[in-house]
């Protein structure tokens, strides 16, 4: 951790520790995007835009598929993945520094995730560092890049698992269809029910026919500000401290 010095560990479950820093870090959004994406134990995943690799150790720790690729484009994101295997002792997670364009894995992958940047490029507040906004804007990467590469990686009938804000759900979908990847499962997340959805899930078939299930609406919290069980599931709260 020498080469950086704001660098911080976080404790997830299972023995695993995640190395942070303020520009690549993780939020509620990474644990809803693991959970809805449930690879099989015989899986092989990639997860692209992985940052500090939140998603695929979360894959990793609650459902072991059989090999997880972790593609990021910026190199401190990098090297934060390589210490978290490091300290963490985990060998089944490649952590793959380039463009999510040329990833091409030996052979196609069941499962791709995604839990890209939100907001087009030009539109909204930059924020203070170029890496955040990398992280946060469509600067090196579309929704319709994301949905190219899963064309090209995925094998068929695989799955490929995005989130976003619901604003950008018809992108995701018109993205999809174009590459071969139908939509089948869409699920919005709100705070509480009084409130409108801040995000979507949605996952696509490549070759998949034309149907789309939409699942009942995930609430975070309970009328008295708690977590809601399905959420104390999703973060483990019954089982360790995060």
């Amino acid at each position: 951790m020498e080469k950086y010095d704001d660098l911080t560990v976080e404790r997830l479950h299972d023995g695993i520790e995640i190395v942070i820093s303020a520009e690549h870090r993780f939020g509620t959004d990474a644990f809803l995007l693991a959970d809805f994406a449930a690879p099989r134990h015989k899986d092989t995943v990639c997860d692209l835009c992985t940052g500090s690799g939140i998603i695929a150790l979360l894959m990793y720790q609650n459902f072991k598929p059989k090999h997880i690729d972790a593609v990021e484009i910026q190199q401190k994101a990098h090297d934060q993945l390589l210490m978290t295997l490091e300290r963490s002792r985990i060998n089944d997670i490649t952590p793959i520094l380039g463009d999510l364009k040329d990833y091409r894995p030996e052979k196609p992958v069941d499962l791709i995730t995604c839990n890209p940047p939100y907001k087009i490029s030009g539109t909204g507040a930059k924020n203070e560092t170029e890496a955040v906004t990398i992280a946060r804007h469509e600067v090196f990467c579309t929704v319709e890049d994301v949905c190219e590469a899963a064309k090209r990686a995925l094998r068929f009938g695989g799955r490929l698992c995005l989130c976003n804000r619901p604003e950008r759900l018809c992108d995701i979908m018109v993205a999809m269809r174009k590459n071969g990847i139908e939509p089948k499962r869409v699920r919005f997340v709100s705070k509480t029910p009084e409130t409108s959805p801040w995000l979507v899930l949605v996952e696509g078939r490549k070759g998949g026919n034309s149907f789309l299930a939409v699942e009942p609406q995930l609430y975070v919290e309970r009328p008295d500000g708690e977590y809601t069980e399905e959420m104390r599931r999703i973060y483990r709260l019954d089982q360790n401290t995060l």
